[in-house]
């Protein structure tokens, strides 16, 4: 596994923790596969695998390409980019329709490839397509995957995709190596909050979202602080109040619709820059809570094993925990009920569909 420790000159640049590592401890090679590597997040993405930000300048990265086999030519043209990118961490690259073959020796998977939803399709078919997909990849991994391999979870519906990939991975994958991305609606609620308070986003901390990524989710900046003022008195006129538990809510929960429906097209820079997020934040640590999907231990009443996002501490080489013993008021309560019973009901539908 790729483990990074926090050890030799830490300093901040930018609210990131920006980290020296003492040669000796790094690989000299780190392997991703991205599924669904034909597709508009990826392409987005894999610059940013490559600037050096996350694994350090000398660090070659080998990226697996994974898709169907229709878009095999397409991987093929994304490959003559990267090696076009004249970029000096660029390892080995691998196109492929082969789980198999794309998961072996792979220290990060992120998971883009899922079945989109299609005109007319109920959305039982939708969850029985992607089950099927998950619990397919999960065995795969299970059987070849390495069990220190860290595995983020970003095809939709992604908490339940998650939690099927973990039961079908498990045991040889430990689930909370497996987590999904909502770190794309944490960065749209700090973008919201710091419009809304005129300062920049890194002025926003504990701001989080909680449960599914779809619009059930509870965008909460209850515990938030602006510039470090706590923001009941950052946003304290009665007309911001009202705006943080009414308007501000849907602006988050539908901004990917939003996005479509302007750009006829699903977020890609968005959802890239956010993979990016968790990604980077997994591996080097963050001085900020951080919103992921993770399998529950039970925290907040939430059941076990369910993927639900929390507010996260990411600790760095890998590591993380759920921020425990916040105190909840009745407000919260029903949003956080709300996204778990439907996150429940999903799970429950697609795993129906399974033999």
């Amino acid at each position: 596994g790729f483990d990074v420790r926090q050890t030799g000159t830490a300093c901040r640049a930018a609210k990131r923790t920006v980290v020296s590592i003492p040669d000796t401890m790094v690989q000299d090679s780190v392997t991703i596969v991205v599924t669904g590597a034909a597709g508009q997040i990826a392409y987005s993405l894999f610059p940013r695998l490559l600037d050096g930000s996350i694994f350090g300048p000398s660090v070659k990265v080998n990226l697996h390409l994974l898709d169907i086999e229709p878009a095999k030519e397409a991987m093929g043209g994304v490959v003559l980019e990267l090696e076009d990118l004249r970029s000096t961490t660029l390892g080995q690259t691998l196109v492929t329709s082969d789980p198999r073959e794309a998961f072996k020796d792979c220290d990060y998977a992120v998971m883009l490839g899922a079945f989109p939803r299609k005109q007319g399709m109920e959305r039982k078919d939708l969850l029985s397509k992607n089950a099927g997909i998950f619990a397919e990849q999960g065995k795969v991994l299970g059987e070849i995957g390495s069990p220190n391999c860290k595995i983020i979870v970003v095809g939709n519906p992604a908490n339940t995709n998650a939690a099927i990939l973990a039961k079908h991975a498990s045991p040889h994958i430990p689930r909370e190596n497996i987590t999904a991305l909502t770190r794309l609606d944490h960065n749209r609620l700090h973008a919201q909050l710091a419009m809304r308070a005129n300062v920049n986003v890194s002025d926003i901390r504990q701001a989080v979202i909680w449960g599914n990524h779809s619009s059930t989710q509870f965008p909460d900046p209850s515990r938030a602080t602006i510039k470090g003022v706590p923001i009941k008195e950052a946003l304290s006129s009665e007309e911001d109040q009202a705006w943080l538990r009414g308007d501000m809510l849907p602006i988050v929960q539908k901004r990917g619709a939003a996005v479509i429906k302007a750009r006829g097209l699903s977020s890609a820079m968005s959802a890239a820059r956010a993979i990016y997020d968790h990604l980077h934040d997994l591996v080097i640590g963050a001085d900020d809570w951080v919103s992921m999907a993770v399998p529950s231990d039970g925290a907040y009443g939430v059941p076990d094993g369910l993927v639900y996002s929390f507010p996260i501490k990411c600790t760095g080489g890998g590591n993380y925990s759920i921020v425990k013993g916040l105190e909840v008021d009745d407000f919260s309560k029903k949003m956080m009920m709300a996204t778990q019973d439907e996150l429940v009901q999903e799970l429950n539908d697609a795993l129906s569909t399974l033999p």
